[in-house]
């Protein structure tokens, strides 16, 4: 008797790949449409996903790189930017922009410089376009990075061109003496 229970035991046990479901886009009894996948209830509006301003998620005015930022650079934007940067940006730009990152250091193809003119003169739009869209060995990061955090980079990216090219005549005098 116990040989009988040892063995109907593990037929009793329902695993997830045995439990019911609808697999997309296969036909379903349960809908009188046949569909599985439900269709989306007509007039429906996504909250938050809305994506009217073309500045914030294209970087672009009328077609053209945008020369503005469509919010202000607070302090706050740049530490996020800065976080952003290090953590998104860093291993192949490095953490200056100079394109000495860690996995350049390995092997991986040297990206621009920051501090190169045509970088420099480079609309902030190009920036967020090739964040958003890759650009050459560059993958897009569309996905892993919020547009709002993209332009928190583009601004910490303008911050270490300046940074690049300062001098101490730069600084504010009441901020000398910080420097080391």
């Amino acid at each position: 008797m116990l040989a009988v229970a040892v063995l109907a035991v593990p037929g009793c046990r329902q695993d997830m790949h045995d439990q019911p479901k609808y697999i997309p886009l296969r036909e379903s009894t349960f809908f009188g449409d046949a569909r599985s996948a439900r269709p989306v209830v007509e007039g429906t509006v996504a909250r938050g996903h809305l994506r009217d301003d073309d500045l914030t998620y294209t970087g672009k005015i009328n077609g053209q790189d945008a020369t503005v930022f469509p919010a202000p650079v607070t302090a706050a934007t740049m530490a996020r930017g800065r976080e952003r940067f290090n953590i998104y940006c860093s291993p192949c730009h490095g953490r200056t922009g100079q394109g000495d990152g860690m996995v350049v250091l390995r092997g991986y193809r040297r990206p621009p410089s920051y501090l190169e003119d045509r970088l420099i003169n480079a609309p902030v739009g190009h920036f967020f376009d090739v964040i958003t869209n890759g650009f050459g060995a560059m993958p897009d990061y569309a996905a892993q990075i919020r547009a709002e955090d993209r332009w928190a980079i583009v601004a910490y990216v303008r911050a270490l061109q300046l940074s690049g090219h300062a001098t101490l005549a730069d600084v504010p005098a009441s901020e000398r003496d910080k420097i080391r």
